[in-house]
Order: structure tokens, then C-alpha cells, then sequence
């Protein structure tokens, strides 16, 4: 039995601490619309899509007002393309990109993920399509998402696979650079990718998965950071009992939401992804919960050991109000999308070593960084490397999702809107990479991946 205070303390968490569901994915198979023909190809994902997703956000928006719960992003996610289009005689994949495009306009969504490779080891002829089709995929596109999984832990590193994202990153910039390399906000390379991610950029829908899912993802930083207030002072454990607690409520209403979408879309229920994610708002902060530990800025000595601090709360309380929680579920670090981290960035306290570091304990990785326009793609691959071999030896999903955004120096911002919000352009070393990235190969396992 829900008691009266618990019904108030949760209004109040939505009224004045931000508290939302961020997302309702839903994930859709189109291994079924593989075809010999292009075009048929891509008749067959738009009315696969369509059909199956034509409820999705209606179902959100009578949710959202029958139970008082904000319902932020309405998304699909899809079976990573090069697997759909490998059998595919002839054609250009961005042509697939601008159908998936046009199903998410149709269906109202405010994304589509799926545009991906799986290269952790190495490349299928589909594969290198795919990548060489990203940034006219994504420069010609607006609600389609791309990701690239170059690492595993049982596999090691794909450096061929490394090297041409930073390529493809650059590339995608250059030709959105009106609108501050958006295309690069939309692109994800991971390490360790997960198949049930209802987050954007890197969602895509899993060949284990089912049919079609529903995954949902909560979000609350700004309930975490209210919640903190009433135990200053306190010992770290009482912390953390505090963050659990938290956590734990805030899991529930997305275990609810998520059964009720689950149940009126007649679609099984995947996971709930009960990460923090931020947002550009005043009070959104994830920054500011750490701050609140006693931190004067993010980015000085003891970010590191109260990120993790957080995140194995946010982690343990939440498993505890959902029997199925997936995806990446923990605390996320966007600078651009959290307004503590730009505040950090700009006063000098967080820089992008520290943010690495930062991502050895965090769900991702590095994570809406904006650098100069004239980063080289070398520089940008080494970035993504670095990051790959923190999520292979610690058996965790790291990212990069980084943005050479063109024309702007360091200092200066750029403004990507909404949820996405403004980044400071933040220094790279000016030592070369280059010779690194130019051996190619893959980077092996590491022994511990050996667990037969």
C-alpha cells in the first residue's frame, strides 16, 4: 500500500526536483525486412516501424497525463543496420538512414537509433558501408542516431575500426558545421555496448532481444541532489543510504510507467535504465550532487571517488525496485547537457583528463565534448582509444561521443538546443597521435577475458 506521504513526497519530486521518466524506447527487430533490393529493403523497415510504433507516442502522452508523470522523450530504437542491409546487392545506406528518418517523423518520436556497426573484432563488406555512409547518414537526416562498437572485453580493440571513427567524426562535423557539427551529437563509438540501451545516441535494439520491447529510462539528479541536503555533514555511508533510498523511489515510478506502456502497447517489457541523466536545467545537475558531497568544483581531487560513490548507490537501490534493470543504469556525465559540468568546464576545475578519469567509474565515457574545430582525427581517434581500454580492462561500457565543432577555438561555445544544450570548447594536447593511430591492427584482450 502507497502511503499519503509517499504520494506527496513523489509529486514534490516531480513539482520542483525535476524528476522524469527521460525516455520510453521502444526497440523493434527488422531482421525480417532484409531484402536483396535496396528499395525494398526500405519499404520494408518504414512500414515495419510505422505500424508497430504508431501508438508509441500517444501511449506516452495518455500516461504522462492520467498519472501526473513527465514522459520527456518518445524514442525507437532499431536492429543495428549493417545487419539488416548486409544482404543488400547495391545502393547507398544513407538512403536507409533517410528512411528511418522518415518513420520517426511519422510516428512522432524525437529519435531513432540504430544506424550501427558491431566491429569490435573486425569488419564485414556491410560494416565498412555502413561506416563510410555515417556522416552523409547523419548530415541529411535529424532524428536518426548512429553508433559503432569498437571494443569488447573478450575481443580487445579494433584500432582499424578506431582510426576511421575519428575520421567519420570529423568528416560528420565538417559537413554540419552550420549547425555547430550537430551530426557529431548524434554519433556514438563504443566499447562494450549494451543491446537493451534505451538512451540516445547509442540505443539500438539488440539481436537477442525480442520482436519488439519496451525499455524505459528515468532520470532524476535534481531528487538525488535535494535529498543530499538533508545530511550534510553526515559520513559517506549515511551518503549512500541516503542516494539508495533515493534511487529506490525513483526506479519504482519507472518500473510503473513502463508496465503500464508495456501492457496498453501489448509490447513486453524490457528493462528499465534507471541512470541519472541530466539536463541543461538549473537544478539537473549531476555535478551538483557532487558537489554537494563537499566538492567546491567538479573536476577537483575527490570527483573521481564520489562519482563512484554515486554511482554504485544510484546501482544498488535501483536493483532493488525493479525486477528487470538493464541498459546502462548509473550516473551520467554530458557536459553540455548538464549545466554544473559547463560551469566546471569554464571555471577551469574540470578538464578532459579529468573527465577520463572520471569515466572509469561512471556508466559512459566522455560524453557531449566539444573541442576545437581543428582537432585532428587522429587526436579524436587516440580520444576514442583511450576510452575503449578503460571499458575493455574494467569489463564496463565507456563512449565518446565528441564534437570537433568547426570554426571554434578554445573558450568559445557551442549551442546545440534543447536537451542537448551549449558545451565550452575544451583544450586536446597538442602532441600528436598520429603515428599511434597509423599501426592499425587490434589492441589484444586482456587476460582476464578468458573466463571459460
Amino acid at each position: 500500500m502507497i502511503s499519503r506521504n509517499e504520494i506527496i513526497q513523489t509529486i514534490e519530486m516531480i513539482d520542483q526536483q525535476h524528476l522524469d521518466i527521460r525516455t520510453i524506447t521502444m526497440g523493434i527487430s527488422l531482421l525480417d525486412c532484409a531484402d536483396a533490393d535496396m528499395r525494398v529493403c526500405c519499404g520494408k523497415i518504414y512500414d515495419k516501424i510505422t505500424r508497430l510504433a504508431a501508438d508509441l507516442v500517444k501511449t506516452g502522452e495518455d500516461i504522462e497525463a492520467e498519472f501526473g508523470i513527465p514522459i520527456v522523450n518518445k524514442r525507437i530504437s532499431v536492429t543495428p543496420i549493417s545487419l539488416v542491409a548486409a544482404g543488400c546487392a547495391g545502393g547507398d545506406y544513407a538512403d536507409i538512414a533517410r528512411t528511418l528518418d522518415r518513420a520517426a517523423a511519422e510516428t512522432g518520436v524525437n529519435f531513432i537509433g540504430g544506424f550501427s556497426a558491431l566491429v569490435h573484432k573486425d569488419f564485414t563488406n556491410s560494416d565498412r558501408r555502413l561506416i563510410d555512409a555515417i556522416p552523409e547518414a547523419l548530415a541529411s537526416t535529424k532524428l536518426v542516431c548512429s553508433s559503432v562498437n569498437v571494443a569488447t572485453t573478450r575481443s580487445g580493440i579494433n584500432m582499424d575500426a578506431v582510426r576511421l571513427m575519428g575520421e567519420k567524426v570529423k568528416k560528420a562535423a565538417e559537413l554540419t558545421a552550420d549547425s555547430g557539427g550537430m551530426a557529431c551529437a548524434k554519433l556514438v563509438v563504443f566499447a562494450n555496448a549494451v543491446e537493451d540501451n534505451p538512451f540516445m545516441a547509442g540505443a539500438f535494439h539488440g539481436v537477442g532481444e525480442a520482436e519488439c520491447v519496451i525499455n524505459v529510462g528515468v532520470s532524476g539528479p535534481g531528487v538525488v541532489h535535494h535529498a543530499l541536503k538533508a545530511c550534510r555533514g553526515e559520513p559517506f555511508d549515511v551518503v549512500a543510504e541516503t542516494i539508495k533510498k533515493t534511487a529506490f523511489k525513483v526506479t519504482r515510478m519507472g518500473e510503473l510507467v513502463a508496465r503500464e506502456a508495456s501492457k496498453r502497447l501489448n509490447v513486453p517489457f524490457g528493462v528499465v535504465d534507471l541512470s541519472l541523466a541530466p539536463t541543461p536545467a538549473v537544478g539537473d545537475s549531476v555535478a551538483d550532487i557532487l558537489e554537494e558531497m563537499g566538492l567546491e568544483s567538479v573536476g577537483t581531487h575527490g570527483t573521481t571517488a564520489a562519482l563512484a560513490l554515486l554511482n554504485d548507490a544510484v546501482k544498488k537501490g535501483g536493483v532493488m525496485a525493479s525486477s528487470s534493470v538493464g541498459g546502462l543504469s548509473g550516473a551520467f556525465i554530458p557536459v553540455s547537457e548538464d549545466a554544473g559540468m559547463i560551469a566546471g568546464a569554464e571555471r577551469g576545475s574540470l578538464a578532459l583528463d579529468k573527465l577520463e578519469a572520471m569515466t572509469c567509474v561512471c556508466s559512459v565515457g566522455l560524453d557531449m565534448i566539444a573541442v576545437p574545430g581543428d582537432t585532428p582525427a587522429e587526436t579524436i581517434a587516440a580520444i576514442i582509444a583511450d576510452e575503449a581500454a578503460i571499458g575493455v580492462v574494467n569489463g564496463k561500457t565507456t563512449a565518446v561521443r565528441i564534437i570537433p565543432a568547426p570554426g571554434k577555438k578554445v573558450g568559445e561555445r557551442v549551442d546545440f538546443g534543447g536537451l542537448l544544450g551549449s558545451a565550452p570548447v575544451m583544450p586536446v594536447h597538442e602532441f600528436s597521435s598520429a603515428e599511434f593511430i597509423a599501426r592499425g591492427g587490434r589492441i589484444p584482450a586482456p587476460l582476464h577475458s578468458l573466463r571459460n
